[in-house]
């Protein structure tokens, strides 16, 4: 069978103690390097692999330091602290001497436990019945992922809206990896970024930008991912604030069974 696209973009080769490598993929490709979702999902990666692991990931932040060049990469992981309930997880991805991304990863000793979800997810058509974004440009990573928008597609006009005419920050679309691939923690890390920035939303136009840092909670089970296989997730992302250089942005990725997967925020940098 012919490997996943994002299995091979994941490709990591132990190389000393606490040390990987690794080559970038151009298959998730951005503007400048890859995708903010592929770096978040290749130091999940490193934990998921790592034999010391105590359970699965609950909390995920990825600082984005500089951008990553084409080429070689090392990704050095140290695990802070180990308990019987939580562990703490510390990585690099370094290029030579450039730290180009930090991360922190929180897994834990997951256990039933009380239970209670005070949201819901939002009602919308079933995928079948939006149609398919087409992701053919420029930007390779688009081409890696099956976009439906149900609210909030992205509409570049290539002049900026003005101030009493600009769009909504909120985007409702169904995604999911293409071709299909069974859901795990590594491909939901990359998911969780898989949002176009918001000002690019409500301003029609591009501007230099870029996430600086990004936060994702891991909601789900290692069952109810497996029981999520390879359909649509429901992702809602949205945004409070722009000012001074930096907004916020936040998502969910809900399952097609209607329960939230992951949550997160981003801190985004502008300059305009």
């Amino acid at each position: 069978m012919t490997p996943h696209p994002l299995d091979v973009a994941m490709f990591l080769q132990p190389a000393a103690e606490g040390r990987l490598t690794g080559l970038t993929n151009d298959a998730y490709w951005n503007f400048a390097g890859p995708f903010g979702g592929y770096t978040a999902a290749l130091l999940m990666k490193a934990i998921m692999d790592d034999p010391r692991r105590l359970g699965p990931p609950v909390a995920q932040t990825v600082n984005f330091c500089a951008p990553i060049s084409k080429g070689a990469f090392d990704i050095i992981v140290v695990l802070q602290r180990s308990g019987k309930a939580t562990q703490h997880w510390s990585l690099e991805l370094r290029q030579g001497d450039v730290v180009a991304a930090t991360a922190s990863i929180v897994c834990a000793n997951r256990r039933e436990t009380f239970a209670h979800e005070s949201t819901a997810r939002p009602i919308v058509p079933p995928p079948a019945n939006v149609p398919a974004q087409s992701t053919t440009g420029p930007l390779a990573w688009l081409a890696r992922y099956d976009f439906r928008f149900i609210e909030g597609a992205p509409g570049f006009g290539g002049k900026p809206r003005p101030t009493d005419d600009l769009g909504s920050a909120r985007t409702a679309l169904w995604l999911k990896d293409a071709p299909d691939r069974p859901l795990d923690y590594v491909a939901l890390s990359a998911l969780c970024d898989c949002f176009i920035l918001r000002l690019l939303q409500i301003r029609g136009t591009m501007v230099p930008m870029s996430t600086v840092s990004m936060t994702s909670y891991f909601h789900a089970t290692p069952d109810e991912l497996a029981a999520h296989g390879t359909r649509h997730l429901l992702g809602i992302a949205d945004a409070k604030r722009f000012n001074a250089n930096f907004h916020d942005q936040s998502m969910e990725l809900w399952s097609a069974d209607g329960v939230l997967l992951a949550s997160g925020v981003q801190t985004v940098w502008y300059k305009e």
